[in-house]
């Protein structure tokens, strides 16, 4: 399966604090060496920057999936050993970004998946289907997978607010695959709702659970600039129901 060869980041201008890192989090995305679950490669970007093959959930889409419709919702909950998250997601906010995830939640796809990056006081991220279903795969690559396709762009119309969670993309026009995140704090805003910022779909927002993407949050990461998860936190099942 085809892999980006650069990660999906959160790299809002000189702002973000790990957005600009390089990791498939939440903005664009500069041209990053492989990441460590320690410390960034003091080694030159390689040639082809790919992260093992992961096997692909069968009756998981590939290609991009049907749309949610504006007037719908899904309930979507993950549940981790830190407790449960629950997120309401509504076609009003990106139906096609919507859509998506849903497809890929009802699948199985993020089930045993990791939250593999960290940032305190402003996101934090998973998706990257490399990591959790597959044994003994290190962190070096964390961030540069997702599915075997990307979505269409869309207008984002919300604000980056504690509880919001959208779409991992990089700086290339409709980029995004699996990768998603939830914003930790209202202040989030400032840098990702900034003009200079890529547009992160946003699907919808955690309606319980915050303590335990709180808790998830505050498991020590590699730091600045990669902050990878150094004792990922999985999602071990990933349920949708409609409201």
């Amino acid at each position: 399966m085809t892999r980006h060869a650069r990660p999906q980041l959160l790299a809002v201008a000189a702002v973000a604090l790990f957005l600009a890192a390089g990791c498939s989090t939440i903005a664009s995305q500069p041209t990053v060496p492989p990441v460590s679950s320690v410390e960034p490669s003091a080694s030159a970007a390689p040639s082809e920057s790919h992260p093992p093959e992961a096997s692909y959930p069968p009756g998981c889409p590939t290609k991009q999936p049907a749309a949610l419709p504006a007037g719908q919702t899904r309930t979507v909950t993950i549940s981790t050993s830190k407790g449960t998250i629950v997120i309401k997601v509504e076609g009003a906010l990106s139906p096609i970004a919507a859509g998506n995830f849903v497809a890929l939640a009802e699948c199985g796809y993020y089930n045993g998946v990791i939250f593999h990056r960290i940032v305190p006081n402003f996101v934090l991220q998973g998706g990257d289907g490399t990591y959790g279903r597959e044994p003994n795969v290190s962190l070096d690559y964390a961030g540069f997978g997702g599915a075997p396709y990307t979505i269409q762009d869309e207008p984002v119309t919300a604000k980056y607010l504690r509880g919001t969670v959208a779409m991992a993309r990089t700086s290339k026009p409709n980029s995004v695959t699996s990768q998603f995140f939830i914003v930790l704090s209202d202040s989030a805003e400032s840098a990702l709702g900034s003009p200079q910022a890529d547009n992160y779909q946003i699907i919808g927002h955690v309606t319980s659970g915050m303590s335990a993407v709180d808790a998830i949050a505050a498991m020590p990461n590699s730091g600045s600039p990669y902050n990878l998860a150094t004792s990922p936190v999985a999602m071990d099942k990933v349920a949708v129901t409609t409201p």
